[in-house]
């Protein structure tokens, strides 16, 4: 019996091997009604769907209707020679969410979609809260009545960012290509994942040349000392308090730790000495019976990888990300799709772009008013070694 083609589509996608949905936890019953409308407004229903009909600009050299029609809403025209188009919006948004969901320290950091390739933006140069130095140089004064007036005005500087490319690939086989549900899944997931941990690392550690400047290198970030002989790879309770003396009393309210899975022991062991003996700072009076305190001085201690080795520099941050700033490119992740790359392998190549940039708005810490303690938002315990 001859098959006509839905027949045929249908008996591929039967194929695909279906270990992989509960691994990726797809769901298969009837979409979710934004995704409903989402079709609605751009002709698609997934982001599967739309890779689909990407793959086949390279495969069969035919293009979708719905890619370049314009004139609906969310959607824009592929671009260059090599079968690019942006991922629908909505998609493209969820893809990100998947990210800064997955990550734990993007999510913190104060966003800006731009429709640019950079940024330019004017903020207070305060180096110092002394009189005269405060809000870049502003400076008020109590005087008698006929006294002399003194004038006085702020200081600036400028923020420049340019948006950066982040790549990922991604080798689909034919048969996988056919379900979209799983292609999606994939896609939405593993990408998401992987996004928003690249993301997270260059918040922390970027170098600044070629992608965002991390804190860990920004002018802003303030060491604590270590205690005076202090061991090696140890996290005592004097380094966490010394830590939260040089945040900014402002910025507590927003600040998190950010640590390396390594330093929790050390957390579980701080103690203050009392008498002759000591009391638990972190573990709960349960002691190991009971889940050990997620704060420290009631804020949130978040465990990531990103965080250097316990030991050293920033292997524990204490940061308000809400003071660093990210841009990135408006209508999210672009897409492309090669069948070249992997032609004999029958598996299609599909590329995605996101473009964005950030930096710490601190590029140095603040003397405080008595002159003496620097502080800022991003605070790192110095090496011990």
């Amino acid at each position: 019996m001859k098959m006509t083609e839905k027949e045929l589509m249908e008996a591929i996608g039967k194929t695909v091997d279906e270990k992989i949905k509960p691994l990726l936890s797809i769901n298969t019953s009837a979409r979710p009604t934004e995704d409903v409308k989402t079709k609605e407004a751009t002709g698609f229903s997934s982001l599967g769907e739309q890779l689909f009909a990407v793959a086949q600009v390279e495969r069969n050299k035919t293009i979708d209707p719905r890619l370049l029609n314009t004139k609906q809403s969310g959607m824009n025209e592929g671009v260059g020679a090599e079968g690019g188009f942006l991922v629908v919006p909505e998609f493209g948004t969820k893809l990100l969410e998947q990210a800064y969901t997955t990550g734990v320290v993007a999510k913190d950091c104060w966003k800006v979609p731009i429709s640019r390739n950079s940024l330019s933006m004017v903020t207070l140069d305060e180096s110092s809260r002394a009189d005269g130095y405060r809000q870049g140089g502003i400076k008020t004064y109590w005087a008698g009545e006929a006294a002399e007036k003194t004038s006085s005005a702020p200081t600036f500087r400028q923020i420049d960012l340019k948006l950066k490319k982040h790549i990922g690939l991604y080798y689909s086989t034919d048969e996988l290509l056919e379900d979209t549900m799983a292609l999606e899944a994939i896609v939405s997931r593993l990408f998401g994942n992987e996004f928003g941990f690249r993301i997270d690392d260059a918040i922390i550690n970027g170098t600044g040349a070629g992608m965002p400047l991390g804190i860990l290198n920004g002018g802003g970030l303030v060491t604590r000392a270590a205690e005076g002989a202090q061991l090696a790879d140890t996290v005592v309770a004097a380094n966490v308090m010394g830590m939260w003396n040089l945040m900014p009393a402002a910025n507590r309210r927003n600040a998190k730790w950010y640590v390396n899975q390594d330093v929790e022991p050390q957390l579980m062991q701080m103690y203050i000495e009392a008498g002759l003996g000591g009391m638990p700072v972190f573990m709960p009076a349960g002691g190991l019976t009971q889940s050990p305190n997620g704060t420290i001085f009631g804020r949130p201690v978040e465990c990531i990888e990103q965080c250097p080795a316990l030991g050293d520099v920033g292997d524990i941050i204490f940061a308000d990300l809400s003071q660093y700033l990210i841009i990135e490119k408006a209508g999210g992740i672009a897409s492309a799709s090669s069948i070249h790359v992997k032609f004999i392998n029958d598996e299609t190549t599909f590329r995605f772009v996101y473009r964005m940039d950030g930096q710490p708005l601190w590029n140095a810490g603040v003397t405080a008013f008595d002159g003496v303690t620097t502080r800022s938002p991003y605070v790192a315990l110095a090496a011990r070694a």
